[in-house]
């Protein structure tokens, strides 16, 4: 027996006119209310593609602290990827950068998006103005529980980072990161911390240190290094003989920080970055980093904003290491190695 509109709305306790707007992905409906009715008629059996609109603009909404793609181009890179992605399919793309005292709903009307994605770093108010809004959403570099979203696999690349620090005897790894609000910046934290226990070594807390959030990313990493420094020029450990940074930004304004106070590196402090901006080739000497297609993280998102993935489904992309001056010497040549088991979804 086909299962019919008036099925699912009885099924899901809403109106005919509700599992109408929910199955179209139109406005006027909470997140909650969609999800609920979109999970009842994939549970009933009900082919919803016949009636889902097309998809004719969409907006990317990225947080004003990101906008500086010249200092931090990692989100010019996702958003190339998403207006390639548009254009493949006949989608206009346009771009929204709000901050926290914003009125994002107003903004995102003026855009008329039939679908939103959301990147990087956001304040949880903000996140849920844009989800009652009740278009299809997508969060990039960013999770929330009941949205689907897509991320580098950040676990496994600060495994890959550790492992390669690790195997030559840094075993006293220091974290430099942003703030921990940032979803990705704690994956990696936690992936650190987590290799010291999978390795049998001693973690110390003291080791690792949050930047300022209020100074220019560069300027707060290289506070953070320099009191990183004199915190422990004076313990019986001494200093930390590698870090292991949150992103290529905060490695490389570090890894300046101990070069003017004499330190070598790699030979007394070796570098891992997390990214792979233009920058880290070229700095000297070269950054070794955790490297990822973030074009394909755009891209991805929209791909996931078009299908048929359920409400939650996360998608994990690869990462590599690329092992440069900063933890190999400069003789060496740019080695690339991935994760053990590379992942490229997770429900």
């Amino acid at each position: 027996m086909t299962t019919t509109i008036r099925d699912i709305a009885r099924a899901a306790n809403v109106s005919i006119g509700t599992v109408s707007r929910a199955l179209k992905n139109q406005p006027g409906l909470s997140e909650a209310t969609r999800t609920r009715v979109v999970e009842t008629a994939r549970r009933l059996g009900y082919d919803a593609a016949q009636l889902r609109p097309r998809v004719r603009r969409l907006t990317f909404v990225l947080h004003r602290q990101h906008n500086n793609f010249a200092v931090s181009p990692f989100f010019s890179h996702v958003l190339h990827g998403v207006e390639n992605a548009c254009r493949a399919r006949g989608i206009v793309p346009s771009l929204l950068t709000a901050g926290p005292t914003e009125d994002i709903a107003e903004q995102l009307r003026l855009h008329l998006p039939d679908a939103i994605a959301v990147a990087g770093f956001i304040e949880p108010e903000t996140l849920a103005a844009i989800g009652a809004m009740g278009r299809p959403l997508v969060l990039i570099d960013l999770w929330a529980p009941g949205l689907r979203s897509v991320n580098l696999d950040n676990g496994a690349g600060a495994a890959l980072a550790m492992r390669h620090l690790f195997s030559m005897n840094r075993t006293r790894v220091a974290f430099i990161g942003g703030s921990l609000a940032h979803y990705s910046i704690a994956q990696r934290a936690l992936g650190y911390r987590r290799a010291f226990f999978e390795a049998g070594l001693l973690f110390d807390p003291s080791l690792e240190t949050i930047c300022d959030a209020s100074l220019p990313a560069a300027a707060g990493a290289a506070l953070a290094m320099q009191r990183l420094l004199d915190a422990h020029s004076r313990t019986p450990l001494g200093l930390p003989n590698a870090v292991f940074a949150s992103n290529d930004v905060t490695a490389l304004a570090a890894m300046q920080v101990c070069l003017a106070r004499g330190l070598r590196v790699p030979e007394d402090i070796a570098f891992v970055g997390f990214d792979d901006i233009p920058a880290a080739a070229h700095a000297s000497p070269s950054l070794t980093t955790i490297a990822a297609d973030k074009e394909a993280l755009g891209a991805r998102g929209v791909e996931l904003l078009l299908d048929d993935s359920p409400p939650g489904y996360e998608v994990l992309l690869p990462v590599e290491l690329v092992a440069r001056a900063s933890t190999i010497g400069a003789g060496a040549p740019p080695a690339r190695s991935t994760a053990d088991v590379p992942s490229e979804t997770t429900p």
